[in-house]
């Protein structure tokens, strides 16, 4: 009497159901910070003006929206070593390259105000929500979650309201430019002083 031979499953490899169920799986986790990103996205290519766009702007904005939706989630990890080419680079730090390419992208499309306005809340709400600092496993337990929230909102307002003064074309444009770049520097140098030496 003979039976039927028997599959060795392989070591390392997973049925194609499986691997399937685990795609699925991590595109859909963590949804409010998918969600967050892929609008901010899609309002930074200014979608009023895309719909009557030509085809290829079309494809692009829905290219840009599934970019998104892959890269918004919250990268919670302690950090390690890791490769130094650009792809490992970009996956572990896409959250920072998503609100940076929609800040580039919202200023190259030059949107309404409203739409200028629901970028940056969409913007400041998705950095707070995948901040790791203030949100993720990795942050100190005593952190004041108050305080990074109105910061960011302070710093968002400041900026919508130099951005939409009328200054650039007068002769004197430059000065408000500079002033806003030493600023920024300020708080970047500020910031990454804390995130170095948290308070104990």
């Amino acid at each position: 009497m003979t039976t039927a031979p028997t599959r060795i499953a392989r070591p390392g490899r997973r049925p194609a159901g499986s691997r399937a169920a685990l795609l699925f799986g991590r595109l859909t986790s963590r949804i409010t910070d998918r969600l967050l990103g892929t609008a901010l996205a899609v309002a930074a290519c200014n979608p009023p003006a895309a719909l009557y766009a030509p085809l290829p702007v079309k494809v692009l904005v829905v290219g840009a929206a599934a970019a998104a939706w892959w890269a918004a989630p919250m990268v919670d990890a302690r950090p390690v070593s890791t490769a130094m080419r650009w792809r490992s680079i970009a996956a572990r730090r896409r959250t920072t390259v998503l609100p940076a390419a929609a800040i580039v992208v919202a200023a190259a499309t030059g949107p309404a105000l409203w739409l200028v306005v629901c970028t940056a809340v969409l913007l400041l709400a998705y950095l707070l929500v995948t901040d790791a600092w203030t949100a993720g496993v990795t942050a100190p337990p005593s952190r004041p979650q108050t305080t990074p929230a109105l910061t960011a909102a302070a710093a968002t307002a400041a900026v919508l309201l130099a951005a939409q003064a009328p200054v650039a074309g007068t002769s004197w444009a430059r000065l408000p430019a500079s002033l806003a770049i030493a600023a920024t520097t300020v708080c970047l140098v500020l910031a990454l002083r804390t995130r170095r030496n948290p308070p104990g």
